[in-house]
């Protein structure tokens, strides 16, 4: 409560920072303030002044200085949400006649968090008739992130009033009562609503800057239910320390790569935990159908070990593949779709053969003819793709948790994430295979690639010398092949693996760019297989801001095209998807390879995002 009553005529607000947000054009405010002089009794020319003397300069600079002041505030915010960073391509300055004005890139109100303040000058952007009149793409896209925030910032008071109604009926009867008085209120199921209380204490007491970062509007609300999920089996103290290898990047990864960074961060902090919760959630090992909205049904596997899902999947694109060479029509989804059902009921889907049956083939199992060739066997029982480990899957995991000087997490493609108990697991069963090969990646502080080599068998001259190991042994060990150890680390190591092979030698080379001594640069359009390999290391995906397709299912593509003088070169190069490719050579977008790695998309509005080279575990 104020200690003083109001006055009865406060007079007008002293703090002009409005005006810079206000959709009226110049003339437009210069006419009202004069209007404003001539009907309201200013309280003294000592306060305000002559209002009439108030020039177009002096406006300006009313107005600059409220930019000023609302972009130092901003400076302390942790970063505007989606796949781009803080800041834009460019700061536009001058004068806008748009409504949206403010929006533009780098303007104030493209930076602003969300709040109630924003909510009003974004629907004030919108006009009346939600039309958008005279509002650029540049300062559409300023208000739809900022309706993106304010959303967040709507979803954080919401949920800051439940953990309030929590707080307040603290008993575990009181509790359960406090999600049906929720469920009543907003007409939602009992479940939701406890869910609903249980995210917000969670946000509440353990999360605090997850709980920041959605007030601000910096993340979403699916983005900090990811991370309340992935922490829910942490203490409070490994909570926050997981909440902190993230929270700097949530703004601006998908919400695929959010998770797999979220699982990798709690595996380095509590990778204990992490084994426990794989290990029981095996327990609930299960299939499941359910009907489809189209009418349709679905059929899913759930908690499934890795390396068998990895081995059925690979399995699936075989036979989906056979049955493409046998003329089944339909996209490789669809034919995969079918695979899976051929597999699980022992059926023969390819088509039927046309006229007399031809020499060498045999009736499947539902009466079609099949071609009896050793490549497209007699039925997807009789293929060729063993079960277990698959082999063609890559396998990453840090040098000190294979040699068991810590427990870092590993990785696999195309699940993400794996504890360090499964990546030895999986690691010692690779090394049992002679066709595994093997790759070693150094990694800087932030797990950036920067430096990579294949290994190669020893020569069998020097395996007398080094030898393979005790018989049965399960350790790996990385040592310098020659006594005082390659300068600066890049040169050749011995790499042993399990079991009775010979040991590997590594050559390891560097993969900086800045500058790049273009050691591995094509003479031609096509680049040679080991720098389509490297390209890969360094960046493991496309490198759209947005996808996350494999860089081995992507095409390998010139930064600056190949016709108008760009190198096949890994300065010049990266893997980009088909539809990324095809988006980066339309006129009205534009892509930079900067030095160290990082592509840098610049859109139509001009607004810039950054793509970053994949992050190893390290």
């Amino acid at each position: 409560m104020p200690q003083q009553p109001d006055p009865a005529d406060p007079g007008r607000d002293e703090d002009l920072a409005w005006l810079d947000r206000d959709p009226m054009t110049a003339e437009e405010r210069e006419a009202w303030l004069d209007w404003a002089c001539e009907h309201d009794e200013p309280p003294g020319e000592e306060d305000y002044g002559d209002c009439a003397s108030l020039t177009a300069e002096e406006l300006a600079e009313v107005q600059e200085a409220a930019a000023d002041e609302l972009l130092a505030v901003e400076a302390a915010t942790t970063g505007r949400r989606g796949p781009g960073q803080p800041g834009s391509a460019r700061v536009f300055p001058g004068e806008s006649a748009s409504r949206a004005a403010g929006f533009g890139p780098g303007m104030p109100l493209d930076l602003e968090p969300g709040g109630a303040g924003l909510a009003v000058a974004a629907d004030a952007a919108a006009g009346e008739d939600d039309g958008f009149a005279g509002v650029s793409d540049a300062e559409l896209v300023g208000v739809l992130c900022a309706w993106d925030r304010v959303e967040s910032h709507a979803v954080a008071r919401k949920l800051a009033a439940v953990a309030e109604l929590g707080r307040r009926n603290p008993g575990p009867q009181d509790q359960e009562f406090a999600a049906d008085q929720i469920a009543c209120a907003l007409a939602d199921s009992r479940g939701h609503a406890g869910g609903l209380l249980d995210l917000a204490e969670c946000l509440r007491t353990r999360l605090p800057g997850t709980r920041a970062a959605l007030l601000d509007g910096t993340i979403s609300r699916y983005k900090a239910e990811m991370i309340a999920g992935a922490t829910a089996l942490l203490d409070p103290d490994e909570a926050a320390a997981v909440e902190a290898k993230v929270l700097d990047r949530a703004a601006r990864l998908t919400p695929g790569a959010l998770r797999a960074a979220i699982a990798r961060a709690v595996m380095e902090v509590a990778p204990d935990k992490a084994r426990q919760r794989r290990e029981a959630a095996a327990q609930d090992a299960r299939v499941v159908r359910w009907a489809e909205d189209s009418g349709n049904a679905a059929l899913m596997g759930c908690e499934l070990p890795p390396d068998e899902v990895l081995a059925a999947d690979q399995r699936i694109t075989w036979w989906a593949r056979e049955l493409r060479k046998a003329g089944l029509e339909g996209g490789m989804d669809q034919l995969r779709a079918r695979a899976f059902l051929d597999l699980l009921l022992g059926k023969d889907s390819r088509p039927r053969r046309v006229g007399p049956r031809a020499a060498g083939s045999q009736p499947g199992p539902q009466g079609q003819d099949t071609p009896d060739t050793p490549d497209s066997p007699g039925g997807p029982a009789g293929g060729a793709v063993p079960g277990g480990f698959a082999g063609r899957v890559t396998l990453t995991a840090p040098l000190a948790t294979l040699t068991r000087l810590a427990d870092r997490p590993g990785e696999l493609s195309g699940l993400g994430p794996i504890d360090p108990w499964l990546a030895r697991d999986l690691a010692t069963a690779a090394a049992a295979n002679p066709k595994t090969t093997w790759c070693v990646t150094v990694a800087d502080q932030d797990g950036h690639a920067v430096g990579h080599g294949c290994a190669r068998p020893e020569p069998s001259s020097h395996r007398k010398r080094a030898g393979p190991g005790p018989p049965g042994e399960t350790e790996f060990t990385f040592t310098p092949a020659r006594r005082d150890g390659p300068p600066g680390g890049y040169g050749t190591w011995r790499l042993h693996t399990p079991g009775n092979g010979p040991d590997l030698i590594v050559t390891l080379e560097s993969l900086t760019t800045d500058p790049c001594d273009h050691r591995h640069q094509a003479r031609g359009h096509d680049p040679g297989v080991k720098l389509r390999h490297l390209a890969q290391i360094r960046h493991a995906t496309c490198t759209s801001p947005i996808c996350r397709r494999p860089a081995a299912q992507a095409d390998f593509e010139h930064n600056t095209p190949y016709e108008a003088g760009g190198r096949t070169c890994l300065c010049n190069t990266g893997p980009k998807c088909r539809q990324d490719h095809r988006l980066k050579q339309h006129p009205k977008w534009a892509v930079d390879q900067l030095p160290d790695g990082t592509f840098r998309w610049t859109t139509p509005a001009g607004r810039s995002y950054t793509t970053e080279p994949t992050r190893y575990p390290i």
